[in-house]
């Protein structure tokens, strides 16, 4: 039996507060009242205390409900062991972390059922059980069945690793959720997440045909690790596997679902292990799951076949003008396309070549535009060339540059203040390497000043 079957349990959870009383997080103490990111940025989390909040938790359970319009939280550089859920009512949430690979979410869970002893699967695992949700001697008893869960509407988040500590640290099942995303119009940009078993579940819960975009961000795992229903869009990411015989998705979508999973300039990439020619692009989870990887750049070969059976037969899976790692086209005519419905145990066919003009049809402003013409892209900030700054009367100044909306401060790579203005207070017996990073009018980080030492 897959451990994804019960995935629906998770709904069932402990008030958040009970939770966090329960220990998840590392402190929940709130700083100040009043935020000081100067305007720019609505709130500000700091694990050490710099900040408006010590947790990422504390933040969104003070912003505001029924949003129609971004609450920009600015996550500093840290480690925040706790485990985050974004409600329903908690729209427009924009989380924005200063660095990816130094601002992390993690916590240590997975959803291994009471063991076994005679089990073939991970029931036997009294190791895992440790960490357990479903355990009730265990801290994380109750809590949802991933360190970060995104159940409300237009949330959008950059610069910041989500990861499942179990997955990463055993390299094992049982399922080990980093993320689950359940609602209309979510992005990422430039983030990182890491688990084994089931790193990242897409929409099951509602929402048939909910958008989801991801943009330059690393998502690793081994076992059907991007699952779920849902239309997304990911582009120009990478997918590392990190065992032989990897599975990298596993799609459930239901009859109704437009475009599916779309991965369109991606690489697959993964370890020495996973590096042996049984890497598999995915297997059909439940109904008639779609997946269409467009121009994929395959660093690590992918076997023949491509694809394998689970329990489904899809509708799409295929991969369209795939190359190697020196560039060269993959062939893709030993592809599977006979799959075998586990409740029929009968086979059926799934289309596995797209055509140019089929092809063509899955763009990003088919799969996420919808009729609100929702445009994420427009979230991130582009990267424009290092400005100058100056050091005079005691300020740092510098010229504005075209579309921000402000400014963090960086003294030693540490931030030290944000302001809309084109200067910024410092003292000249302050001495250190201080440099100013534009942020534009979502709250994403663009480019850094030159660096200026003041001796």
């Amino acid at each position: 039996m897959k451990l994804k079957y019960f995935v629906p349990f998770l709904m069932t959870v402990l008030p958040l507060q009970s939770i966090l009383a329960k220990g998840l997080g590392k402190d929940s103490l709130q700083i100040n009242t009043m935020s000081i990111g100067n305007e720019v940025y609505n709130a500000v989390v700091d694990a050490g205390g710099n900040g408006d909040y010590k947790t990422i938790q504390d933040a969104i359970s003070a912003a505001p409900t029924g949003r129609t319009a971004p609450w920009l939280i600015f996550v500093k550089s840290g480690d925040y062991n706790e485990v985050v859920v974004v409600p329903q009512e908690k729209t427009f949430i924009y989380l924005i972390g200063q660095d990816k690979t130094n601002t992390i979410i993690h916590y240590k869970l997975n959803v291994q059922s009471q063991p076994k002893a005679d089990s073939k699967w991970y029931q036997n695992d009294t190791a895992a059980w440790k960490y357990s949700v479903h355990n009730p001697e265990s801290n994380v008893y109750k809590a949802p069945g991933e360190v970060v869960t995104i159940n409300a509407a237009d949330f959008y988040a950059e610069n910041i690793s989500f990861v499942n500590d179990w997955g990463v640290e055993s390299q094992n099942g049982p399922q080990a959720l980093a993320l689950s995303t359940q609602a209309d119009r979510i992005a990422f940009n430039n983030c990182i997440f890491r688990s084994f078993q089931d790193t990242w579940m897409t929409s099951t819960r509602n929402g048939l045909n909910n958008r989801l975009y991801v943009n330059n961000c690393w998502i690793e795992g081994a076992v059907d690790y991007f699952y779920g229903g849902g239309n997304a869009y990911v582009e120009k990411s990478t997918f590392y596997n990190v065992r032989s015989g990897s599975v990298i998705v596993a799609p459930s979508h239901k009859e109704g679902t437009q475009w599916g999973y779309v991965f369109d300039h991606c690489t697959i990439d993964g370890n020495a292990a996973a590096a042996d020619g049984k890497l598999k692009m995915g297997r059909p989870w439940h109904d008639r799951p779609i997946a269409v990887y467009l121009n994929t750049i395959m660093k690590i070969p992918v076997s023949k076949e491509g694809w394998t059976d689970m329990g489904a037969i899809p509708a799409i899976f295929t991969d369209y003008k795939s190359v190697d790692a020196q560039g060269n086209p993959v062939s893709t005519s030993e592809r599977k396309t006979v799959f075998k419905d586990r409740n029929t145990q009968k086979d059926g066919t799934s289309k596995a070549v797209l055509t140019d003009a089929e092809a063509a049809k899955y763009t990003y402003s088919n799969v996420l535009s919808g009729l609100d013409n929702w445009n994420p892209r427009t979230l991130i900030a582009q990267n424009s060339q290092p400005f100058p700054i100056k050091f005079s009367s005691e300020n740092l100044s510098w010229r504005a540059v075209d579309n921000a909306a402000g400014y963090i401060v960086y003294k030693n790579n540490q931030v030290i203040g944000f302001t809309k203005a084109t200067s910024f207070p410092v003292n000249k017996k302050d001495k250190g390497s201080y440099s100013v990073q534009r942020v534009n009018k979502f709250g994403s980080l663009g480019a850094h000043s030159t660096e200026l030492k003041v001796s």
